[in-house]
């Protein structure tokens, strides 16, 4: 069975890692993924007892990183809605009896309850309302009091850094040992209680227990302000990476928060909140300036211009009116609307995005997967070379206060934070800056893999161009344009076939009157208007009634149109090209991109003719999907890189699995399409293929710099310490200074600056 966990007060990303290691060594745990920047915990266990589960995680979890906190994520149970400040807490409750919940509560000052009743049973309800109020108030107080107590611990924390550092001063100043103890033990106590405990725990590599044996042998050889300083200067950078882990994750949240808070039902005449997920399909919603549209729907009243950026990336407001589509996740900007519920939540638009997210946290790309390696060598081979330092060169030399000295230093470096919490940190914050601009990737490893395309291959149809027929030419050959098309409109309205709605969407103005209207199948139609007899269709109406025409050489469907046997002119109709697709691949190749190939099913004179206008390098024309499948496996057998397909439809569903990175266009795109693929692009534009790997070319630079510069200059530090240049005040740069820097570094990622410096001092989790 899987279980899903939210781990709280967990602040030590290499803790977290060797959380994980040690629940995937328990026999009770199958498998165990605990992702620190979303600080949840997915496990897989035959355990039935999930609140046993939980306290023999929690235990485990609490051994390495004092103060964990584990708690059940129930992601089927819904949590009511809270809104502090008002004077009472109300409660709606609607459904039968079966089906009451709790649709939501205002928490309020006095903390008075006023139930609304709808539908059977009472009783029944009134109980159901009892149990959430007193779960909510309940999750509300423990809340409040998790905060108040965290409050209180900081404070403390601040009251004894600040007297270490008076004691400090005062030892400096008087050169008395006592002070320093004191102050030592001011600022350090917890770490040397927690190092006693590990010790006992047989935990002798913990950062706590390396932490104290550096600073008790500084004291020993007689650095006791560099012991004391060493001991200080840690807490404060473990506090302000904390601070800077925590916002970083925050920022990245924010750029992917399209997750709706409330649904406003309308029925009847009254209005009633409710959470999204209790929202049914033909339900009645009201979407007011400024507030998400929860789910899916079509509107039915209204009409306004919708922020669609959270979902695809583009800044410029879409306007809707009444029939439109829309999608949940999209902000309403001005108007009020009215629309009718389409899709369940969990169908919903912000859902799948939200499970892809979700999900793509939880796929670790290379570099991650090496890192937490590497994190289980490193601190036991720096260790070794301690001891090494401090035993074999004393020996030989008889310096020992020199060479302890040194091996200090090599011990305050000892923790391998830096590294692992800025490289994951700046694979999610890729994640995010990818779905900030409307892509979203599946996992971190795909992120990585972006960076190796040197091929891409595209679907024509719904990829390059809009699939959906449009008028591309008017041919005058006896008429003007606009008597050309009017006459096309007036004939092929009363037809439902793609070509004919094509001609009538473009002629919008009052069409002519028909009679005696005759469609000829797979040639055209033929009318009267005004007594004259009018033709639209292909060469073999005109041949039927006698029609003399030009030829003409374009490419699309012809449409011609002829009046009492005399020819007006032709309409070619073609599968429009997007207006962004030959830009986007002059960006592909501006990326480094070699090639770009085009896969279809279309003939090939309109391929080549589509393939000629925006840019591609190579087309393979009229194709059926096994076709397109064997042709990608010649051009991953000839390309030297990975190669990227780009699709939209159901039957590129198995050309997306077989490629190295598989993108699907996922705004129109098939469910079937945007399964296979690895990376979906919500805004349909094939220009967001450049924004992505853009991003995943700034998110490999960032998180080399923060692997080259941590590893850099630690080894740095650790050499010049060996030539008695380096102390320990250096060593604790190389420590939390290092660690602090490399997070700053990685939400650069996001595309900002390091400005948020300030407001990251401010931040409370």
């Amino acid at each position: 069975m899987k279980y899903r966990f939210e781990v709280r007060d967990l602040d030590c990303a290499n803790c977290a890692n060797k959380i994980e290691i040690a629940l995937n060594r328990e026999t009770y745990i199958e498998e165990a993924n605990l992702n620190f920047m979303l600080k949840r915990l997915d496990v897989v266990s035959q355990e039935e007892d999930i609140e046993g589960l939980r306290a023999k995680i929690e235990k485990l979890a609490g051994s390495i990183e004092k103060g964990v906190k584990v708690l059940v994520q129930d992601e089927g149970k819904v949590k009511p809605l809270v809104k502090v400040g008002d004077e009472h807490t109300e409660t709606h409750i609607h459904g039968e009896a079966h089906e009451h919940v709790v649709s939501h509560i205002h928490k309020g000052s006095h903390g008075h309850i006023k139930a609304h009743i709808h539908g059977e049973d009472h009783q029944h309800t009134r109980s159901d309302i009892h149990e959430e109020v007193y779960a909510h108030t309940e999750a509300h107080t423990h809340e409040h009091n998790h905060e108040h107590h965290d409050g209180k611990i900081a404070n403390k924390e601040k009251w004894l850094i600040v007297s270490g550092i008076a004691l400090l001063i005062v030892g400096s100043m008087t050169e008395i040992s006592i002070f320093y103890i004191l102050a030592y033990l001011f600022v350090g106590y917890d770490i040397v209680i927690q190092a006693g405990k590990n010790l006992l725990r047989g935990r002798m590599l913990d950062e706590n227990f390396l932490m104290t044996l550096a600073t008790i042998a500084a004291f020993a050889i007689g650095q006791y302000p560099e012991a004391v300083a060493v001991m200080l200067f840690y807490k404060v950078g473990e506090y302000m990476q904390g601070k800077a882990v925590g916002y970083s994750r925050k920022e990245i949240a924010k750029a992917m928060d399209i997750r709706p808070d409330f649904a406003r039902v309308v029925s009847s005449g009254k209005e009633e909140i409710v959470k999204p997920q209790m929202v049914q399909i033909g339900d009645i919603l009201e979407i007011r300036v400024g507030e998400k549209l929860p789910l899916d729907g079509v509107i039915i009243e209204g009409k306004s211009l919708l922020d669609t950026s959270m979902l695809t990336g583009e800044a410029v407001p879409t306007p809707v009116e009444v029939g439109s589509e829309v999608l949940s996740g999209s902000i309403n900007k001005e108007g009020i609307l009215k629309v009718k519920v389409t899709t369940s939540f969990k169908d919903s638009t912000v859902s799948k995005i939200l499970e892809l997210i979700e999900n793509a946290t939880s796929k670790k790309s290379k570099s991650e997967n090496f890192i937490t390696k590497f994190a289980r060598w490193y601190t036991p081979i720096v260790v070794g070379l301690a001891i090494f330092t401090a035993i074999v060169p004393s020996l030989v030399t008889g310096n020992w206060q020199h060479w302890i000295y040194s091996s200090i230093v090599f011990l305050v470096i000892s923790c391998p934070c830096a590294v692992v919490v800025s490289v994951p940190l700046g694979f999610f914050a890729g994640l995010g800056a990818s779905a900030h601009k409307g892509v979203l990737v599946k996992g971190s490893n795909y992120l990585e893999e972006l960076n190796h395309i040197d091929t891409v291959v595209l679907d024509k149809t719904g990829t390059i161009t809009k699939g959906k027929f449009g008028i591309s030419h008017i041919i005058e050959m006896g008429a003007p344009k606009e008597v050309i098309l009017k006459y096309a409109a007036s004939l092929e309205q009363s037809s439902n076939h793609p070509i004919a709605r094509s001609i009538v969407e473009a002629y919008r103005e009052e069409k002519y009157v028909t009679s005696d209207l005759k469609e000829i199948s797979g040639e055209g139609i033929v009318a009267s208007i005004n007594g004259e007899k009018v033709l639209a269709g292909n060469e073999k109406l005109m041949a039927r009634y006698q029609v003399e025409m030009p030829k003409v050489d374009y490419i699309g469907s012809y449409v011609y149109i002829a009046k009492n046997q005399k020819i007006l002119g032709c309409i070619i109709v073609a599968d429009q090209i997007k207006e962004d697709s030959k830009e986007a691949i002059q960006k592909l190749k501006a990326r480094g991109i070699k090639k770009v190939v085009m896969l279809t099913g279309d003939k090939k004179e309109i391929a080549e003719e589509v393939g000629k206008n925006v840019g591609v390098d190579q087309v393979f024309a009229e194709l059926l999907p096994q076709d397109k499948v064997a042709r990608l496996e010649e051009i991953l057998q000839d390309g030297e890189g990975k190669v990227a397909f780009v699709g939209d439809g159901i039957n590129d569903a198995p050309v997306l699995a077989r490629a190295d990175i598989g993108i699907a266009m996922g705004g129109v795109g098939s469910d079937a399409a945007i399964e296979a693929a690895d990376v979906v692009l919500m805004s349909d534009e094939l220009s967001s293929i450049s924004d992505v790997l853009g991003v995943a070319k700034r998110t490999r630079r960032i998180v080399t710099q923060n692997i080259v510069f941590a590893l850099g200059v630690k080894i740095l530090v650790m050499l010049l310490s060996l030539f008695g240049i380096a102390n320990m005040w250096l060593a604790i740069f190389a420590d939390v200074g290092v660690s602090l820097i490399a997070v700053m570094n990685s939400i650069r990622v996001l595309g900002g600056h390091l400005g948020y410096i300030k407001a990251m001092m401010m931040h409370k989790e």
